[in-house]
């Protein structure tokens, strides 16, 4: 069989230990890197904040240096949606950052370079990260702080084999327009293997998506952009790197595109209604959604040892949900063509279900997602994948989401609610991540997930 980036993936998806990696070893190192683990993260009034600081005119909560990133007001309008106009607090961080992961061939078999980071909104402490996953403020080094780890080797174009590298999109509820950089690059030289990194193999990284809030957005983000492992007769031809996406699926995008006139303009956060601020926090006054918060950071092994900054703190745990199926043996998932205000290109393709479902109780009963009772109650045979993984750690404070793939069995196979929906090839899905502004990021960490489950699992 030619040796296509296809099966070399496929080859490290199978790859449970090797002489360079093992799980056990790698948990080892893990649990003593957590218990040497000594950052700490508090909670404090917005004054305690340094370096941040309410512009006097506009009430945005801005950096000194005019960098990083900024909480501004939105105002939207959503003509058409259950809910069509709002105002609320946006995170503006217009800076593509690099989240890359350095892959190398140990033995035949493709190894992934990772990171065990602390994030001042983790839940649980270190989290597994990229190779690099840094903003541009931070490998410029705006902070003063040392140099970003490894960045050189995402700055050199040409000089390493390029696995994947694209540029996607993240929140749309939280950030206004933010886009990273996902890559991953392969090296044949030497790579010295620093305090805090390990190298792992797809199948343990695999292994490791269906433990709770340990590998995190950034890397299902870029992990998600590879050929999935396990193609056969499901997905198209495993010797093949050829993916393809077909017009009828690209022209019902772009026709959802054009169906759709949002608005989302940027406006003083001073501006915003229904959204109160106290001494150390600004939340809707319903109390649904989320807050801005400002925390202290206490922090080992980072560029930066110790900094105060905002973060926006979700008020519930998320759900995110695939339905599957099967179609003459051929694997689809039930996507929703969702519009979120901080897209650039009106909306993306997200889950069948992408909700807080504590945050409907009060809004229009048509706002409740479809779909979201049948997947909060599927039974528990057909649930392919469950796990509950944190999001971006940077930015979002103890923000969790269920990430759910279920079977959708003869009941809901053929279930499509509305225009928005389609059921479509995992194939043309994984065509579509090699391109910007297709898959949201929700949409992004099922596809990892997808990947992590049995191609037996998947056959039942």
């Amino acid at each position: 069989m030619v040796n296509t980036l296809t099966t070399r993936v496929a080859r490290s998806a199978h790859a449970l230990d090797t002489p360079t990696a093992t799980l056990a070893g790698f948990q080892e190192w893990l649990d003593a890197r957590s218990r040497a683990d000594e950052s700490r993260i508090e909670r404090i009034p917005f004054a305690d904040m340094r370096g941040w600081g309410f512009a006097p005119e506009t009430g945005n909560l801005v950096h000194d240096s005019g960098r990083f990133f900024s909480v501004e007001g939105l105002d939207v309008s959503m003509p058409g949606l259950p809910v069509e106009t709002w105002t609320q607090p946006i995170l503006l961080q217009p800076e593509i950052g690099i989240l890359g992961i350095i892959a190398k061939e140990f033995d035949g078999v493709l190894h992934f370079l990772m990171q065990a980071k602390m994030e001042p909104g983790n839940c649980n402490g270190l989290q597994l990260s990229p190779t690099v996953q840094a903003t541009r403020s931070n490998y410029t080094r705006v902070h003063k702080g040392a140099a970003v780890a490894y960045v050189e080797y995402f700055q050199q174009p040409g000089r390493y084999r390029t696995l994947a590298d694209v540029r996607q999109s993240e929140q749309g509820c939280w950030f206004y327009g933010k886009r990273n950089r996902n890559i991953i690059i392969e090296v044949d030289e030497d790579v010295e293997v620093l305090d805090g990194f390990h190298w792992l193999t797809l199948r343990q990284l695999h292994e490791l998506l269906v433990v709770d809030d340990l590998v995190n957005m950034d890397s299902r983000s870029v992990l998600a952009c590879l050929p999935f492992p396990f193609q056969g007769s499901e997905l198209g031809d495993a010797g093949s790197d050829a993916v393809s996406v077909g017009t009828d699926l690209l022209s019902w995008i772009t026709e959802a595109r054009t169906r759709y006139e949002p608005r989302a303009e940027l406006v003083p956060l001073n501006k915003v209604q229904h959204w109160n601020r106290s001494a150390d926090r600004i939340s809707h006054e319903n109390g649904t959604f989320f807050s801005v918060i400002a925390v202290d950071v206490q922090a080992g092994g980072r560029e930066v040892r110790s900094w105060t900054q905002p973060m926006i703190e979700p008020h519930g745990i998320g759900l995110s949900a695939f339905l599957t199926r099967r179609v003459d043996g051929v694997l689809q998932a039930l996507v929703h063509a969702r519009v979120e205000p901080g897209f650039t290109d009106v909306l993306e393709l997200a889950p069948t279900v992408q909700c807080t479902p504590e945050n409907y109780a009060l809004l229009p009963a048509a706002a409740r997602p479809a779909l979201l009772d049948d997947v909060l109650e599927a039974p528990r045979e057909r649930v392919l994948f469950d796990s509950v993984l944190s999001e971006e750690g940077g930015r979002f404070y103890h923000a969790r989401n269920r990430y759910v793939v279920i079977d959708a069995g003869p009941g809901l196979r053929d279930e499509v609610p509305g225009p928005d929906y389609r059921w479509i090839p995992v194939v043309e899905l994984l065509g579509l991540i090699r391109h910007s502004h297709y898959l949201n990021i929700e949409a992004r960490t099922l596809l990892a997930c997808l990947q992590s489950v049995d191609a037996p699992a998947l056959a039942q």
